[in-house]
C-alpha cells in the first residue's frame, strides 16, 4: 500500500493492500476500495461507497457524497462502482436515496472525463464514455457503450439505450432508444450510430437491419403499435433488433420522437 502521509484514511475504511492514495485525499469510514486502485491527490471518498478493482480516480473528485435531493434525511444509502473505471478531475458521483432504491450503481470499464456529474439512484452500465461537463440527473439509466459528448445533459428518470450517441451539447428530456444518435439543445433523433457500431464489430447486415428498424420507428408514419409489431417481426432476423423492441416495451411512449 502506498499512502501519502498527508492523506486521511479512517481506521474503519477497508482498503486493499496495493492501493495508492495521493496527498491530502480523504477516505471515510464506510468506504471499501478494491485491489489495484489509484486514488490521486485531493480526492474525497465518503459515505457507504464500494469501489472495485483497478479504478483510477483523479484529483478533486467527490465520490460517494450525499445525494442532492431535499428529501434525503441522512439515510445509509450507497454508491457502488465496479472495475477498471477512470474518473477524471472534479467528477461528482453521488449516493442513492431511499426513494430510488438506495443505490447509485456504476459498472465496469467506464470513462468519466473532467467535471462529469452522476446524480443519485442512477444505474450506469459498462464501457460508457461521459465527456467533459456531461451530467445525468437522478434515477437515470445509461446502458452499455453509450457516449455522452461534452456538455450533454440528461433529465431525471430517462433511459439511454445501449450503443446510442449524444452529440455535443444535447439536452435530453426523454429516453433515447438503443443505437440512435441524437443532437441539438432540444435533442432530436438523427439516425443510427453507424460509426460506433462498426467500431464494436457489428456486421454490415446487422447495421442494415438497424437502419431499417430506425426507418420503421421514425420515418414510416406508422403508429407506435404498428411500429412495434414490425420491429418484432424484424427482430426474428437478428437479435440486435430485440434490444430496441425491449426498450420500447419498457419506456412506452416516453422516448424521443
Amino acid at each position: 500500500m502506498s499512502i501519502h502521509p498527508t492523506a486521511i484514511i479512517d481506521p474503519a475504511a477497508r482498503v486493499a493492500n496495493d492501493v495508492t492514495i495521493g496527498p491530502y485525499s480523504v477516505i471515510g469510514p464506510k468506504v471499501t476500495i478494491g485491489e489495484g486502485c489509484w486514488i490521486g491527490p485531493h480526492v474525497v471518498i465518503t459515505g457507504r461507497t464500494t469501489i472495485g478493482r483497478n479504478n483510477r480516480i483523479f484529483q478533486f473528485a467527490s465520490v460517494g457524497e450525499e445525494p442532492q435531493d431535499k428529501k434525503y434525511a441522512d439515510e445509509d444509502t450507497e454508491l457502488i462502482i465496479g472495475d477498471n473505471n477512470t474518473i477524471r478531475e472534479q467528477c461528482t458521483l453521488n449516493r442513492g436515496t431511499t426513494q430510488g432504491g438506495g443505490k447509485t450503481i456504476i459498472g465496469n470499464d467506464n470513462w468519466f472525463m473532467a467535471c462529469v456529474h452522476v446524480a443519485h439512484d442512477c444505474v450506469i452500465g459498462n464501457h460508457t464514455v461521459f465527456a467533459n461537463n456531461s451530467a445525468v440527473a437522478g434515477h437515470v439509466v445509461v446502458e452499455d457503450y453509450v457516449i455522452l459528448s461534452g456538455y450533454s445533459l440528461v433529465h431525471q428518470y430517462c433511459m439511454i439505450g445501449r450503443h446510442s450517441l449524444m452529440s455535443f451539447g444535447s439536452h435530453i428530456n426523454r429516453s433515447v432508444p438503443p443505437y440512435v444518435m441524437v443532437s441539438s439543445d432540444k435533442a432530436r433523433p438523427r439516425g443510427v450510430n453507424v460509426e460506433g457500431l462498426k467500431r464494436r464489430g457489428f456486421s454490415r447486415e446487422q447495421i442494415q437491419r438497424l437502419r431499417q428498424a430506425y426507418k420503421i420507428l421514425y420515418r414510416s408514419g406508422s403508429t407506435l403499435e404498428e411500429s412495434q409489431q414490425k420491429l418484432a417481426e424484424l427482430a426474428t432476423e437478428g437479435e440486435e433488433v430485440q434490444a430496441l423492441v425491449d426498450f420500447l416495451e419498457q419506456t412506452e411512449r416516453s422516448f424521443l420522437q
